[in-house]
């Protein structure tokens, strides 16, 4: 009865804490979402008419949601791999003991505490027309590229991406690094195993879990790209780096709230998807393991 009662207390002690939290989450972001999705199967948001999935079916009939869904599959297929390989390098060059560690670890997480708006007047000076970049080609004999403004944005894109977020990976791996026991790579030196062997029995298999954690992360933040887009490019940027959240941002400019909410369910339930999936996998692997 004792601990029933204790529990009980710490129960309303911790839903205490949670509550304003829980209050401003409902608020500002779950209800009206679940609102949004009700809007997604009307004609109209005021006295409309259920209209089933026919504003479904005009987005997906629709080139610019392609363009937009397309773009953002490229992008986050190109700038993730590369994020993870390059942070876990990184992370693992950084567990060792090398000169000047502790400031190369302040270096990478910098972009995490930069504000927005100094980040997109960097890059707006590196890459403009007669930014840094171009007036470097010039020098060197060769023509300046419009870089925000062709084919190279996408690139352009995945390397702002790139610099903005690696450090925070490197900080989950550094983390999961520093749990490997330094006992299991003792051992595999006495046996003779090398680097590779040691990089894909030890490192990658204890910081599976990590690497799942990374690789959601990596993607949700993938998706959180539009702000730099949108102040370096605009409303309509070069067709490569056409988002999904500017094609949603247009929809919320012409007040057409039912694609706008209909491209934000599919969007949200994409997400929820690969999320579970990822929990899913992460589960067999945990129970393989043991």
């Amino acid at each position: 009865m004792k601990f029933q009662k204790w529990f009980r207390k710490q129960s309303v002690i911790a839903i205490g804490f949670l509550a304003p939290s829980l209050i401003g989450f409902s608020i500002f972001y779950l209800i009206p979402f679940v609102i949004g999705v009700g809007y997604s199967f009307m004609d109209r948001t005021t006295n409309g008419s259920f209209v089933g999935l026919s504003n479904y079916k005009q987005l997906l009939d629709g080139s610019s949601f392609h363009k937009a869904s397309v773009n953002t599959m490229l992008f986050t297929g190109i700038s993730v791999p590369l994020m993870i390989a390059l942070s876990l390098l990184l992370a693992m060059f950084l567990n060792q003991n090398v000169f000047f560690r502790k400031w190369l670890r302040t270096a990478y997480i910098l972009p995490l505490v930069v504000p927005v708006a100094t980040v997109v007047m960097m890059w707006q000076i590196l890459f403009d027309w007669n930014g840094v970049l171009n007036s470097l080609l010039h020098t060197l004999g060769y023509e300046r590229i419009d870089w925000m403004k062709s084919e190279w944005a996408r690139m352009a894109l995945s390397v702002i991406s790139l610099w903005k977020n690696i450090g925070y990976n490197i900080l989950l791996f550094l983390a999961g690094l520093q749990g490997i026991p330094k006992d299991y790579y003792e051992t595999a030196d006495l046996e003779g195993a090398g680097r590779l062997c040691k990089l894909t029995s030890i490192t990658l298999v204890y910081l599976t879990p990590t690497l799942f954690f990374v690789v959601l992360m990596s993607i949700i933040n993938s998706f959180k790209i539009f702000r730099e887009t949108y102040l370096i490019a605009g409303d309509y940027p070069h067709d490569s780096i056409y988002m999904l959240q500017h094609y949603m941002n247009n929809m919320f400019y012409l007040l057409d709230v039912e694609k706008l909410t209909a491209a934000s369910t599919l969007m949200v339930a994409f997400l929820l998807i690969f999320v579970l999936g990822m929990f899913a996998l992460e589960r067999q692997f945990r129970s393989f393991m043991d």
